[in-house]
């Protein structure tokens, strides 16, 4: 008699348990994982960096760990802003995996790191599936990317804790919908936080450090409807 394993799902669990084990480790030692990940071109890395510069100037011990296929363009950026920065290179793997994000950060992460900052491989597909231990979750989106995303990627949106749509400043020449784009967001992720940034212009820049620094707090969280139905 012959056993179909579904080897997706083997997959899967094996990278929660993961995940676990690192939140733990984590947790015990006094540091956060913020999880981030959009579409490439997202002006993801440009907010991150002010984030940083903001918590650097706050004198808040924070990190940032950057994922890419090729280069380390994002990893000489974000080290602008004065922080420990490590590049991942992830020779074609289009996410990061939990076990991979703890071989990194051995005899790496500083000890005193409050929170770390993971900004994962520009895909709204793969990382959506795959838990870093991360304690808050991000999804960006910029107004150039168009209103029914949150619906074309339902995983990615319907798991994020919080939502920031980026660029901003570009809404009126993209002829960006608001108001479409957050209730397709509701549509995929009732109740989830969508909030407007712009790197550029500075509005909302400081939003998810405060967000990130509630989390490490202990203070509750967004729990999505699909989290639940899949717990």
């Amino acid at each position: 008699m012959c056993r179909v394993v579904d080897l997706q799902q083997a997959v899967l669990a094996k990278n929660a348990m993961a995940a676990d084990v690192l939140r733990t480790e984590l947790t015990a030692r006094g540091t956060t994982v913020v999880n981030l990940f959009s579409s490439p071109g997202s002006g993801k890395t440009a907010l991150l960096e002010r984030e940083l510069l903001l918590a650097r100037e706050r004198g808040i011990p924070v990190a940032a760990l950057t994922a890419d296929l090729a280069t380390e363009n994002d990893a000489s950026r974000l080290a602008r802003s004065g922080v420990p920065v490590k590049q991942v290179l992830t020779d074609g793997l289009c996410h990061l995996e939990a076990d991979m994000l703890a071989g990194h950060l051995h005899d790496w992460l500083p000890e005193d790191t409050r929170l770390l900052f993971v900004e994962n491989v520009g895909n709204l597909v793969c990382p959506a599936s795959y838990d870093l231990g991360e304690s808050l979750r991000v999804v960006l989106a910029s107004v150039t990317e168009g209103e029914d995303k949150p619906l074309k990627y339902p995983t990615a949106f319907g798991l994020a804790q919080l939502v920031l749509v980026t660029k901003i400043d570009l809404a009126g020449p993209a002829a960006f919908d608001e108001a479409a784009f957050r209730a397709n967001v509701q549509q995929v992720n009732p109740g989830v936080e969508v909030r407007l940034t712009s790197a550029r212009s500075s509005r909302g820049v400081g939003l998810l450090l405060n967000r990130a620094l509630a989390a490490a707090d202990g203070r509750r969280v967004h729990t999505p409807v699909m989290a639940r139905v899949e717990a």
